[in-house]
């Protein structure tokens, strides 16, 4: 277990480097000048041009940036953004609140997936099972933006029960609606996934043998088919948090989240090459150290697993 864990930890080194690679290329092959824009519609002095130019190394090729810019990295240094505050700080401002998100968002994925799926497999062909299909597959083909604007309406502005914006406010309680948006935008996939899972997990030889001994229903199914059925609704979970991490720019826009997703997208239309690299470079690493989790989770869940050494 220890070796596998090294080995994984040790994966991050190239994806981190090349990640960050490819990210600053693609930031750095943006086309326009992203201290002009800065100016707007002014005529900067072209000696201050200059200046802002060498401070931010942008005169250099494109391996001397991203030099620099890795150099820092790895002493501790994000850079600085365009407008003079380092991105460390912002980093450590957005993320949390982004992170309080995703993590509530997946707790309402995977406990409407778990419940929802379970009990549309133990009543296959049924009145529930259909009704949850149609369900589910309505929230796939509704754009998240719809959802969004919708629970916002009726949820927050009609019925009262949530604040319909966020703000500086971005406590547990405060993050709910966006959080309950994103989780059942995303919660059909795992839940299609739990209903496929506990299907075959029902038909198992092992399961008949623990009906045979004489196990309630409520013994088997918790403790023996549900804790088995788990391990692709796990996968497609982790998968969903690195989505939820970087793809919640929408939603953070609606509900006005100060958190990672309007950073982001804010320094993208500045082309700030440290902000953009910096925050795709902690999605990773977080996104990694994730799935390593998640491989951990597989032995706990299921004993058949072992990891080669």
């Amino acid at each position: 277990m220890l070796a596998y864990i090294l080995r994984r930890l040790l994966q991050v080194i190239p994806v981190f480097f090349g990640a960050t690679l490819l990210i600053y290329f693609m930031v750095f092959a943006m086309p326009g000048d992203p201290i002009l824009a800065l100016f707007g519609d002014r005529t900067p002095n072209p000696t201050l041009l200059a200046q802002i130019r060498e401070q931010y190394h942008l005169d250099d090729p494109f391996l001397v940036q991203y030099f620099y810019y890795i150099t820092g990295v790895l002493q501790g240094d994000f850079g600085v953004s365009f407008s003079g505050q380092p991105v460390g700080e912002i980093l450590l401002r957005t993320f949390p609140v982004t992170a309080r998100l995703a993590i509530m968002a997946l707790v309402i994925e995977f406990t409407l997936a778990i419940i929802i799926g379970t009990v549309s497999a133990l009543r296959k062909g049924k009145l529930f099972d259909n009704t949850s299909l149609v369900v589910a597959l309505i929230f796939v083909a509704v754009p998240i933006f719809v959802l969004a604007f919708l629970a916002q309406y009726f949820l927050a502005i009609q019925l009262g029960w949530f604040r319909p914006t966020v703000g500086a406010q971005n406590g547990w309680f405060d993050l709910l609606l966006p959080a309950i948006v994103l989780g059942v935008s995303l919660y059909a996939t795992s839940m299609r996934l739990m209903r496929a899972s506990t299907i075959d997990t029902l038909n198992q030889d092992w399961v008949r043998t623990a009906y045979s001994k004489g196990l309630s229903r409520r013994r088997v199914v918790p403790v023996h088919v549900v804790r088995n059925s788990l391990l692709p609704v796990i996968t497609n979970s982790a998968t969903n948090f690195g989505v939820l991490l970087v793809g919640a720019t929408v939603t953070e826009g609606i509900f006005n989240v100060p958190g990672v997703g309007n950073t982001l997208y804010q320094a993208i239309q500045r082309q700030e090459g440290p902000t953009v690299v910096s925050f795709v470079t902690v999605f990773v690493v977080v996104y990694v150290l994730v799935n390593l989790v998640v491989d951990l989770l597989y032995g706990l869940l299921d004993p058949r697993i072992r990891y080669a050494k």
